[in-house]
């Protein structure tokens, strides 16, 4: 991702952009893109109070790729996007914008939506460094880049409330479907909504592909690699690395499996279905021992689920969003996680990672071009920006971020005032 921009969402009421563009080339861990001029960073993340709206930022960018994904199925009667909601007159469309970079091209898609429908929406790509369309779309009126005779099939299934991206992804035209499945790869991790999450995070799953086996009908036994194939075991071996290295004490990791009745599993009847658990193996002075997984604490439980959307987009170079690392994560770990994304041996294919926190000792691990800040107006809105738009000057490189953070030098920190809790508490007049 170059950068992603929202208007009108929550409460972002105003363009607020988050840029992935280094400012400090000179490092290792940039990642130069030739045809662009400019190097991507790895990492970015947002710090700032409560509700000042940083989850909104990541819920943003998981609601336009969830609107890419659903639209045409499930938009019949209304787009369920989330304007501001302090805005007088809900007449202001929603704004979405991001650019990416895709085998070395730099593509932008721009929507602009209300409740009712589509107003505006558009593809483009920049190939030599001259911005050409793919398609365009004004209300219902859809335009296409000349020889792109696969997508005219897009028109006939438009209709004001659907995204034509949605429609044209389902197409045979690599510019489009390379796109969209760049965009839908990301992941999105630890996000709340209306009660729900937007993703599996805290469940083993999306994990458990990295340490299948081939059953051999002794599910105690501990797997050995060498009974693998290939690729299943550089995935055994890079998920056990990732579990090993939160020095938990796990040796290894057993996967049970048992047949139980339809009835149980809610499935079609007679039929019979295999249910899998997860045992983590703990090495101790004397023995190997497994541990069922509901047994584990949170924070090893909280680890094992993140070891395969991680992995997943270290080996693609996907983006991965985070919302509220630090509730999910020993800063230790917090940290290592930033590393594995910085370190360009273990991040070969330019993954990305956008996270929020309040840990500020995540600070000292980020250079001054990953962080930015989130505070409320006076009108209840989100305001996004970089570190050095908060500070007011260009933040020197050498300067301890988390100390001048905490200091106020950047604002962006909570405004304490107890004197309404005292006056309730009767302790003042």
């Amino acid at each position: 991702m170059i950068r992603f921009e929202v208007a009108n969402f929550r409460s972002i009421l105003d363009a607020a952009e988050l840029s992935m563009v280094a400012v400090d080339r000179d490092r290792a861990e940039v990642r130069p893109v030739p045809n662009l001029g400019e190097s991507l960073l790895p990492v970015a993340a947002v710090f700032g109070p409560n509700a000042s709206g940083k989850s909104n930022v990541i819920a943003a960018l998981t609601w336009l790729q969830t609107a890419v994904r659903d639209s045409l199925r499930f938009w019949d009667d209304e787009i369920p996007v989330e304007p501001f909601a302090f805005e007088r007159e809900q007449r202001r469309p929603s704004n979405f914008t991001i650019e990416s970079v895709i085998a070395g091209v730099r593509f932008e898609y721009l929507v602009e939506l209300d409740r009712h429908a589509v107003h505006y929406e558009g593809l483009f790509h920049y190939p030599e460094r001259k911005r050409r369309r793919i398609f365009e779309r004004e209300e219902d009126e859809l335009t296409l880049q000349r020889g792109l005779g696969k997508l005219s099939g897009t028109r006939e299934l438009l209709t004001p409330r659907t995204l034509a991206l949605s429609i044209a992804r389902r197409f045979d035209e690599p510019l489009v479907s390379e796109f969209a499945r760049n965009l839908l790869a990301a992941q999105t991790l630890g996000l709340k909504s209306r009660g729900t999450r937007f993703s599996a995070f805290g469940r083993a799953r999306p994990t458990l592909r990295w340490f299948e086996e081939p059953s051999d009908g002794d599910q105690l036994a501990l797997p050995q690699l060498d009974d693998l194939d290939g690729a299943r075991r550089d995935n055994r071996k890079e998920a056990l690395a990732l579990l090993q290295l939160a020095d938990l004490g796990i040796d290894d990791v057993v996967i049970d499996e048992e047949e139980v009745s339809s009835s149980a599993a809610d499935s079609e009847p007679g039929r019979p279905v295999t249910r899998r658990t997860v045992r983590l193996v703990h090495r101790t002075a004397r023995e190997r021992m497994p541990l069922d997984f509901a047994a584990e604490s949170e924070g090893t439980r909280t680890w094992f689920a993140l070891i395969g959307p991680v992995l997943t987009a270290l080996r693609s170079g996907s983006l991965l969003l985070f919302d509220e690392l630090d509730a999910n994560l020993h800063p230790t770990l917090s940290a290592e996680l930033i590393r594995l994304f910085h370190d360009p041996a273990t991040n070969r294919e330019g993954a990305q990672l956008v996270f929020t926190s309040h840990d500020t000792s995540l600070l000292n691990h980020l250079n001054r071009d990953e962080v930015w800040l989130t505070e409320k107006d006076e009108d209840g809105a989100t305001r996004l920006g970089a570190l050095a738009e908060f500070a007011g000057e260009q933040v020197r490189r050498s300067q301890n971020l988390e100390k001048a953070y905490l200091h106020g030098r950047f604002g962006a920190l909570p405004d304490v005032d107890r004197t309404e809790m005292l006056r309730a508490l009767g302790l003042i007049g």
